[in-house]
């Protein structure tokens, strides 16, 4: 039963973070601009950090699981679990989304229902490696400040202000995906060149993420008191065998 609350909570949550932050895009981006896109997306994610953090950890990306679970913090059952419960989730916000531009009248201010996609500012070598960068960078803080006890009441807040600052950065290049499950939502909805270009935002945040997991141990000291992940094995429990 914790198991299944945990997948629903990262479904849930990963909805409602593609349909703020994508949301915002399409319906709000010509009136406020990348910059109140990036803040939408990173409100929303402190938020959700906060409210179901202790109970999924609050990954609602595919490339953070990736990195929780090459760091070891997750079983490989689990983040298999959690992937499909987000790209569910995302795929859910995308539909509706989907479904206000179609049939509820409402304009969609990114002209392509806020999918990722490059060729226009930045070629497609251009995106991988800053995919790669901007996704190390953001699970590079996730997987920080979640093993610092002394810092666990403020990982929100450093989670969401991360995820401002990678998008400022990529929004008007390739839109910032660094999320799989973000860019494959609106994606399935909008079809072509944003799906033939798809697999880009799947790969390249992804192969961040697991750099972001190598890189992580050089910043933090091995903790047997704080637990970042619900799942994770506690290093401080007796051995049950």
């Amino acid at each position: 039963m914790d198991a299944a609350r945990r997948y629903a909570a990262e479904l849930l949550g990963t909805l409602l973070l593609v349909l703020a932050g994508v949301g915002t895009a399409v319906f709000a981006q010509l009136q406020g601009g990348v910059v109140a896109v990036a803040l939408a997306f990173g409100f929303v994610l402190v938020g959700l950090v906060y409210a179901i953090g202790p109970l999924s950890g609050a990954h609602l990306n595919p490339a953070v699981t990736m990195g929780v679970l090459l760091s070891g913090k997750i079983s490989v059952v689990g983040a298999v679990a959690y992937w499909i419960a987000q790209f569910v989730g995302a795929t859910v916000a995308g539909f509706v989304i989907w479904g206000l531009v179609r049939w509820g009248g409402v304009a969609d201010q990114t002209g392509a229902l806020g999918t990722n996609g490059y060729g226009v500012h930045i070629n497609r070598g251009g995106t991988a490696v800053l995919e790669v960068i901007l996704t190390f960078l953001f699970v590079l803080v996730v997987l920080v400040v979640t093993s610092r006890v002394e810092h666990a009441g403020f990982a929100g807040l450093a989670i969401g202000l991360a995820l401002v600052a990678v998008l400022l950065v990529g929004i008007t290049l390739d839109g910032t995906s660094i999320n799989p499950a973000r860019s494959f939502g609106p994606a399935v909805f909008e079809g072509g060149a944003a799906l033939r270009q798809l697999w880009v935002f799947i790969v390249f945040p992804l192969l961040g993420g697991a750099l972001a997991a190598l890189a992580a141990p050089l910043l933090v000291a091995p903790s047997r008191h704080f637990r970042a992940e619900p799942d994770a094995p506690d290093p401080a429990a007796p051995d049950p065998t």
